[in-house]
């Protein structure tokens, strides 16, 4: 046994982890954790070929190198697994509409399917394998998010930037095969690249659509390099200086259990119906039903939202404008609610007119307030309710105590839209196919293959 930090001889937190997954396989996992995962899996590919044309995805494609033998999803450029892991998990994160862990307050999956997406074209890789090793990937960065995060740090750092990494790269360790000291030196190293401000809600920058892209293409490296023989330290949790104490500025936890009680967190997490921030969701949903009861907005005199105190805290949630760009409406849960209430519906293009005037109106008569109740549910329940008071008197009112989760036929449909668009519908639904049948594929860079444009197909996208 390796000597812990104080010669006790207990191991550190991240060999501990190390330690409890790497003899894992897919059969330790009941079937709806397995469908959980292809569901994820699928709803990640289609976010990433829907935000393929957007600005930050582009950018993200255009300083990837060539010359390697990693997809970049929808696109027939071939380049390094790191640079690769970059450009689709910046894609994959683009419409805001990526899968949702609350209790971390992070999106683990748009982190965790490019790295491993690319290292199955960069390894053999097996099917079951890829599956087992995202299920551990969602569960470290999880775990460790459910111990770190708090609504003060997430204020100011990004959980996906922190959490993230360490669990990716577990995840890619158990991909590759990597011994228990390869393992753990792979979560040391990727918890250094532990990162993210939460400015950008503020400033309207577009860093947060980055964030993921380095979190994948950091843990990648970091499995490179523990693979190649790299050391990293391994009480980078729980030391002096490791990653509590840097960030939560209290000592770590004295373990951090992996899938206790047979227990998944990967069931926690959730896939989003709206394309917008995880706190806008619920309210959005609520709005919508007092939409069905509107005659029109003119006979609104007031809006009154409210949610858990972690929805009103989060940066950018209650902003009231003005909008510099998109990604500010959909990170404010008052715009989210006054484009569903205006348009009658919850849709990407709720969020392309920022200064349309039935919403701008809406928005300034919007009080956005943090409710008791919803606060004590969460994170295990997303609650939020929207009462609008009518000009004449009436208030409509609609509460929910969750969010409603899109399902795996919204996931299933909306998939097939994208994945046709840009493949053409007999590949999408070879994709589909290959997913689904996940573990029995003897080569999982398949799939990755599968995400692929031809050059002819690329010159006949751009002539379309």
């Amino acid at each position: 046994m390796t000597i812990g930090p104080t010669g006790s001889g207990k191991p550190s937190l991240a060999r501990q982890m190390a330690r409890s997954v790497l003899a894992l396989g897919l059969g330790d996992f009941g079937p709806e954790v397995v469908a959980k995962a292809k569901l994820c899996l699928l709803d990640f590919l289609s976010c990433a070929f829907e935000a393929g044309h957007h600005p930050w995805s582009r950018q993200a494609v255009a300083i990837a190198q060539g010359g390697g033998h990693a997809t970049i999803v929808g696109t027939s450029q071939l380049s390094s697994p790191a640079d690769a892991a970059f450009a689709n998990a910046v894609m994959g994160h683009g419409l805001v509409r990526e899968d949702m862990h609350a209790a971390s307050i992070a999106h683990h999956g748009v982190v965790i399917w490019p790295a491993l997406l690319a290292l199955s074209e960069q390894a053999p890789l097996r099917g079951d394998r890829l599956l087992a090793a995202a299920i551990i990937g969602y569960e470290t960065g999880a775990r460790i998010g459910r111990a770190l995060l708090t609504s003060d740090l997430a204020r100011l750092y990004r959980p996906t930037g922190l959490v993230a990494p360490p669990g990716a790269a577990l995840a890619g360790s158990f991909a590759l095969g990597l011994s228990e000291d390869q393992a753990t030196s792979a979560i040391a190293i990727a918890a250094n690249t532990s990162s993210g401000l939460n400015e950008w809600p503020h400033a309207g920058g577009s860093d947060m659509y980055f964030h993921p892209g380095f979190a994948a293409g950091n843990a990648i490296r970091a499995v490179g390099l523990a693979a190649a023989g790299a050391f990293g330290s391994e009480t980078i949790l729980e030391g002096e200086a490791g990653l509590f104490a840097a960030y939560r500025r209290q000592a770590a936890p004295e373990s951090i259990a992996l899938f206790p009680d047979g227990e998944c967190e990967i069931m926690a997490v959730y896939n989003k119906p709206v394309p917008a921030c995880n706190f806008a969701q619920t309210a959005a949903q609520a709005a919508l039903r007092v939409s069905h009861e509107l005659g029109s907005t003119e006979e609104i005199d007031r809006v009154v939202i409210r949610t858990p105190d972690a929805a009103v805290r989060y940066p950018g949630c209650d902003s009231m404008g003005p909008y510099r760009n998109a990604l500010q409406a959909k990170m404010s849960i008052p715009f989210s609610v006054a484009a569903t209430l205006a348009r009658g519906d919850i849709e990407e293009d709720n969020y392309a007119e920022l200064d349309d005037a039935d919403i701008v109106r809406l928005v300034a008569i919007t009080e956005l307030k943090a409710d008791a109740g919803f606060t004590a549910a969460f994170p295990a329940k997303q609650g939020a309710e929207v009462t609008v008071r009518l000009r004449d008197g009436r208030s409509i009112r609609h509460a929910l105590p969750d969010v409603i989760a899109a399902t795996p036929s919204d996931i299933r449909t909306r998939f097939r839209g994208a994945a046709a668009a840009v493949l053409g519908e007999d590949r999408g639904c070879l994709l589909e196919q290959l997913i689904d049948d996940c573990e029995r594929l003897g080569n999982a860079g398949d799939i990755a293959a599968q995400c692929r444009l031809n050059a002819t197909e690329r010159t006949l996208r751009s002539a379309s």
